[in-house]
């Protein structure tokens, strides 16, 4: 019993392998057009805001204005490129505020 689990385990461990070696593994032989580079590098960028933006939206249930204003608060702060640990406390604080004194 417990050696087909291991094999299980290794099993899926070598499935969840192969399709993030394969690319990794041919990538320096192709070239790719400048567009397509360009919308690789926006990749992280977009996935970061699908990961932050609901969050932004449910800060505070009957008030989702909250999270709005904190939300472009920490954006302007980062177009200035404040450190992030700035940032983080500067949209926390902004969140209380607003939270107190608009709602």
């Amino acid at each position: 019993m417990r050696t087909n689990v291991l094999v299980i385990i290794f099993g899926m461990a070598v499935l969840t392998y192969i399709p993030r070696m394969l690319p990794a593994l041919f990538m320096g032989h192709f070239e790719f057009p400048v567009w397509f580079q360009k919308w690789l590098r926006c990749i992280p960028y977009a996935a970061l805001a699908a990961l932050i933006f609901p969050g932004v939206l449910t800060v505070d249930q009957d008030e989702p204005l909250v999270g709005v204003i904190a939300g472009l608060f920490a954006a302007v702060l980062a177009f200035f490129n404040l450190h992030i640990v700035i940032i983080m406390v500067a949209a926390i604080a902004a969140t209380i505020l607003v939270q107190n004194v608009l709602f």
